[in-house]
């Protein structure tokens, strides 16, 4: 990972009625542009998100997805879905003045980073992917239903906790109704129990940072409700779409390399695997003592070779 630095720029791009975004510059405001796409969806921007990128080579975009982070309004649904996302990304390029750029994401942000490619290949220098996530209905069954709960017993009691027993057969529909509720108690212990269970098992090793993030209202509320509202309305695409040849078809000259944990219980090795199956021109790598978070070791560390590889396009 590269120092800790500095945006030279912020501000805000208003890209609806409803909605206008926080974005931040850093590095070398003449380098090779690149954008992160950040996780949930509902996650947000970090600092350490920058450090992925050498900043003397690459002029480093990030931004708040719609609800999420800095942006606003905060923790909003309406006119939030992936479509919209995509287009913001646009916007948001053509806004900086940017022709093409780099694209870099995990988890939801592999999935955006990839319908973004799909739609827009023209724009997009590379990719650099980790924890491949496309919202396969089996995907977010071994997550929220069965699968991840049988290696983390404990932490799925307390998932499960806020749900009656007669409406557990289908979770992510159970807590739609919570994280929605008009009562905002019903709405806060739900969203914190969501993102306690995603923090929970995202490390081989727990790190207590993520719990307490869990823990505070403003984060849990955009994660859980955004993320949940997502998944409900299954991405807006196809099941399966993103890795469907005449999708892969349109991307598979932009070179790539994904970074997967071994041990990634939120996104599972197999949907990585299966996209290096369906695109075998990409560059792969299995890091086998890493989970899914990006600041495990293996993982940062692959991901940083990634993007000093595409600093030379």
């Amino acid at each position: 990972m590269y120092p800790d630095i500095v945006p030279y720029r912020t501000g805000k791009l208003e890209v609806s009625k409803v909605h206008a975004l926080y974005y931040e510059i850093s590095g070398n405001a003449k380098g090779k542009p690149v954008v992160f796409l950040h996780g949930g969806p509902g996650g947000g921007t970090s600092a350490k998100d920058r450090t992925f990128f050498n900043p003397d080579k690459y002029n480093i975009v990030l931004f708040d997805q719609r609800g999420a982070g800095k942006s606003t309004p905060h923790a909003s649904l309406e006119e939030n879905t992936t479509w919209d996302l995509v287009e913001d990304i646009e916007r948001l390029r053509k806004y900086l003045g940017v022709d093409k750029w780099h694209v870099f994401g995990g988890s939801w942000g592999s999935t955006l980073s990839l319908v973004y490619a799909q739609t827009h290949p023209d724009r997009v220098l590379s990719l650099v992917l980790r924890g491949i996530f496309t919202l396969r209905k089996e995907e977010l069954q071994f997550f929220y239903q069965k699968g991840t709960s049988f290696l983390f017993p404990e932490a799925w009691d307390e998932y499960i906790a806020p749900i009656p027993e007669q409406d557990r057969d289908d979770m992510i529909l159970a807590y739609h109704s919570q994280l929605n509720s008009e009562d905002i108690q019903i709405r806060l212990r739900a969203a914190k129990a969501w993102s306690k269970w995603e923090m929970a098992t995202s490390r081989l090793q727990v790190d207590p940072g993520d719990l307490k993030k869990a823990g505070e209202d403003d984060w849990a509320i955009a994660f859980a409700r955004i993320e949940n509202h997502y998944f409900i309305n299954e991405g807006w695409f196809r099941d399966g779409q993103l890795l469907e040849k005449q999708e892969i078809d349109k991307i598979r000259h932009i070179p790539t390399i994904i970074v997967q944990g071994r041990y990634d219980v939120v996104c599972p090795a197999t949907t990585a695997y299966a996209l290096k199956k369906e695109w075998p021109e990409v560059e792969f790598h299995i890091i086998p003592d890493a989970g899914h978070s990006s600041s495990e070791p293996g993982i940062s560390k692959r991901l940083v070779e990634a993007t000093d590889k595409f600093a030379e396009l």
